[in-house]
């Protein structure tokens, strides 16, 4: 039970503090910037939706007023057999400015995607989420680095908008989500200042036209889209200059089944991109993808390792008996978290870290068993609610990258 400790913890103190630090320490020793200027390549944006009828509208807006050249802008629409008013809001739009609808049956968001990027004639490929929001800059931040011939593909950043009804904190989770993704960003951007981005979000990205794959079912189709860039030797890097906007995340119990079909598809996708951990062919990427969307999935276990042995060793040692203690406090703070979210206590930042902590690592054991035994799951659902605080959940693909 010794060894299983220190083992356990060693996995941890490699995948949480290591590797961010070689990251960000390769970043600052070996930088490797990209070319930037303003251009205006032909640009294509891609959307698929279901049942996105209370957003659509605004994206669209949204996309269509950016400060963009709207003779070398297009923006087609795939509605996978929506069942809502979503096509007609589409066509209300379409008559008076650059937008296609695709009016598909229940085909799935791989065969959607698939159809748009066929519509496609622009050089850049833009893909983004229903309901996302851009900014003015969004696309003219987004399409700049791809003056660097390199550059096949740019990731951009995703923010959470405000709430304005005074339901920031209803959930102590959504803060949680928050400073995760607070965290996240920073490692990106490390990331691609050295190399690459692992992949993008599916709330913002784009792709040189002649390095699209097509989408396979059953994986995130971000992470298969975007990883295809380097997979073709061309360079994936982020920006965090180009902004889009979603809104937070619902409740946690709204999201805990969410997570294990964004990891599930996750995991689906790293097997499908195997060939990039082959670190003699991707060299530094391939430590990148194995700790940033493996290793950091199966956290779970190394935790629960530390927890049973350190409990079993409690006479051995004080450390043992701190671990536990430890460990024990840490799970009360998540329990409350994750079953009184709206509580004053629930509220607060150790208990939402703590609990969307604990709902992040045992989503990933799930999915690891799920993809161990050749569970895919291969329908999208966007899952969205809207309800009178006018919350609504971040479509899955956009949330893979947690």
């Amino acid at each position: 039970m010794t060894a299983v400790f220190w083992l356990a913890v060693a996995a941890m103190a490699e995948t949480y503090l290591v590797f961010p630090a070689v990251v960000a320490t390769r970043a600052r020793l070996a930088p490797r910037p990209h070319r930037e200027a303003d251009i205006t390549p032909t640009v294509s944006v891609v959307i698929a939706a279901r049942n996105e009828e209370a957003a659509i509208g605004a994206k669209l807006d949204s996309v269509l007023a950016c400060d963009y050249p709207a003779e070398r802008l297009e923006v087609i629409v795939a509605s996978d057999g929506s069942t809502d008013a979503t096509a007609e809001v589409v066509r209300a739009r379409a008559g008076s400015a650059p937008v296609t609808l695709l009016d598909l049956g229940d085909v799935g968001k791989a065969v959607a995607l698939n159809a748009a990027v066929a519509a496609a004639t622009a050089e850049i490929v833009v893909f983004t989420d229903a309901n996302s929001r851009f900014d003015a800059t969004t696309l003219p931040a987004l399409v700049r680095p791809f003056a660097d011939p390199e550059v096949g593909g740019v990731a951009g950043d995703q923010r959470y908008l405000p709430l304005t009804d005074g339901a920031a904190d209803a959930d102590g989770t959504v803060a949680g989500e928050r400073r995760y993704w607070d965290l996240d960003r920073m490692l990106k951007t490390a990331e691609s200042a050295a190399g690459h981005v692992i992949s993008a979000t599916g709330a913002l990205y784009a792709v040189r036209r002649d390095l699209v794959d097509e989408v396979p079912t059953g994986v995130t189709d971000d992470f298969a889209t975007s990883t295809g860039v380097i997979a073709r030797g061309a360079r994936l890097v982020f920006v965090p200059e180009a902004l889009v906007w979603e809104p937070v995340a619902a409740s946690a119990g709204a999201e805990r089944t969410r997570k294990v079909r964004v990891m599930t598809r996750g995991l689906q996708a790293v097997v499908h991109r195997r060939a990039l951990l082959d670190p003699r062919r991707h060299g530094f990427y391939s430590y990148q993808l194995l700790h940033h969307k493996v290793l950091r999935r199966l956290m779970g276990i190394p935790l629960l390792a530390v927890a049973a042995s350190a409990a079993m060793c409690w006479r051995k040692a004080r450390l043992y008996r701190a671990v536990t203690v430890a460990q024990g406090g840490f799970g009360a703070l998540a329990a409350v978290g994750l079953l009184r979210p709206r509580s004053r206590l629930g509220r607060t930042r150790p208990c939402g870290l703590a609990a969307y902590f604990t709902m992040v690592n045992a989503a990933g054991l799930v999915a690891a068993l799920n993809v161990a035994r050749g569970h895919r799951i291969e329908r999208w659902d966007p899952g969205r609610t809207e309800g009178p605080d006018r919350r609504s959940v971040p479509s899955e693909d956009a949330r893979a990258h947690r």
